[in-house]
């Protein structure tokens, strides 16, 4: 009989310093019935602050129910452009009042897909415009979601910019070239759990290029897992196992890298850890 394979344990964090990540979706239907205990189980591990991310409005009203919830967890409020069509005047209105919240730190998440054409593009790109121009006027740094539109993303980021609030390229999927683009446009990269994977050398390489004041870690929960449980549910505690990748590539600590990012995400969202 074989024995079940043991998954390797979360890295151990020995600092005081926790990890911020920046973005996850807690208020979706695979977290209802243990938000409480994925929050606590970040916390022991040392993942001390969440923010959580809208996508509608709908999720951003939630996302900001439980930043007001939970004194850890932190809030964004957008249309996702899979939603793009439901961006008129009447939602991005109530957006508006929303990121009024105290715990409101960014606007997004917000961009292009073009993986799977749920809405059609001429509605994204019109919606990612609208979003851009509403981020700037309320000051808020912008979430970026970019999938499989790094040059449309880039010349709609040059037209409209400059965004003197910054912002951050959210699961960022580019390789050294895309990456440094957005650099030069000011804005911050989060890696996601992907970077774990065997063969995203791509990602691996332009996760090292990226210099150390312009990095930030996210889960993206409940999706795209970190090895060791790629392919189940992910959580933010999850985020030690991708925090662990970047460290090595960067051939810092753990808790280097914890400082680092931790004071990255205080500089430009304005959150006091």
């Amino acid at each position: 009989m074989s024995k079940k394979k043991k998954r390797k344990p979360l890295p151990l964090l020995q600092s005081a310093c926790g990890f911020v990540d920046t973005h996850c979706h807690l208020d979706m239907d695979r977290y209802t019935d243990d938000v409480d205990d994925v929050i606590s189980r970040a916390k022991s591990a040392g993942v001390g602050t969440i923010i959580t991310i809208g996508i509608d409005l709908a999720s951003s009203k939630e996302a900001v129910g439980l930043c007001s919830q939970h004194q850890n967890v932190y809030a964004t409020v957008g249309i996702h452009p899979h939603y793009a069509p439901t961006c008129n005047a009447s939602t991005m209105a109530q957006l508006r009042e929303l990121s009024k919240h105290p715990k409101v730190v960014a606007f997004g998440e917000i961009g292009i897909n073009r993986y799977k054409d749920y809405a059609p593009i001429a509605d994204q790109i019109k919606a990612f415009t609208i979003q851009l121009q509403c981020a700037k006027e309320l000051n808020l740094p912008i979430i970026i979601h970019d999938r499989e539109a790094h040059a449309e993303i880039i010349t709609i980021l040059k037209a409209q910019g400059p965004f003197p609030a910054g912002g951050i390229i959210h699961c960022f999927s580019g390789d050294k070239t895309v990456a440094r683009k957005f650099l030069d446009l000011g804005f911050h990269l989060s890696i996601p759990g992907v970077v774990t994977f065997k063969k995203a050398l791509d990602l691996q390489e332009a996760t090292a290029s990226v210099p150390l004041n312009r990095l930030l870690l996210e889960t993206d929960g409940p999706f795209l897992a970190p090895e060791p449980y790629r392919g189940k549910r992910n959580e933010p505690a999850y985020l030690l196992y991708t925090a662990e990748k970047v460290a090595m590539l960067h051939n810092i600590s753990l808790e280097k890298l914890a400082e680092i990012t931790s004071q990255n995400v205080q500089n430009l969202l304005q959150i006091k850890l």
